[in-house]
């Protein structure tokens, strides 16, 4: 069992999941703007049950999807905006990878976005699998008209590397996926 590891940025701070995270973590995935680019929004249970998944995985590896809280910034401080980390993928990935498959990821609650966080979480996140973790490569995907984490991805120097079906999303709307790859 690995001891989870919190990072911070100049304006944020990558943390442990607290129990007062869960409601407004739960109302974030009920917002169908934040959730427009997923099959659809969860409710209690769902999130409830993601944030227990990310507190797992943190335990197992040291690193999760982070409890994101703003420390500074120009809409002032804020105890929870979402999550910004890495996990390996909730799926068996149908595309060539490391091992093991890391993804990195990110889901701000709305009002959040625009100021360049999730950049700046991921960065710190994505140089920690790299240099603390010894990670060989991180892969991101989302589906391929989601512009604005597409953007994250390349800020981030991540290249482009194709589109892959998602298994669960088979002939559904979501699931072609376009894929991204940092390495080392």
């Amino acid at each position: 069992m690995a001891s989870l590891v919190e990072l911070a940025t100049t304006r944020l701070r990558l943390r442990a999941w607290r129990d007062e995270d869960r409601e407004p973590f739960a109302r974030l995935n009920a917002d169908p703007d934040v959730m427009r680019w997923f099959p659809s929004v969860k409710d209690r249970h769902a999130s409830d049950a993601e944030v227990d998944r990310f507190v797992a995985v943190g335990e197992e590896w040291g690193f999760t999807f982070w409890a994101v809280e703003v420390v500074a910034s120009e809409r002032g401080p804020a105890p929870f905006v979402g999550f910004i980390g890495l996990q390996a993928p909730s799926f068996d990935p149908p595309f060539a990878h490391a091992n093991p498959c890391i993804e990195i990821g990110w889901r701000l609650a709305a009002q959040w976005w625009g100021l360049g966080l999730a950049t700046e979480g991921a960065r710190a996140a994505l140089d920690h699998g790299f240099v603390e973790c010894g990670l060989p490569e991180v892969v991101s995907f989302t589906v391929p008209p989601n512009l604005r984490s597409q953007a994250v991805m390349q800020r981030l120097g991540m290249r482009y590397d194709g589109v892959f079906e998602h298994p669960r999303g088979a002939g559904q709307w979501w699931g072609p996926h376009a894929l991204y790859r940092a390495t080392a």
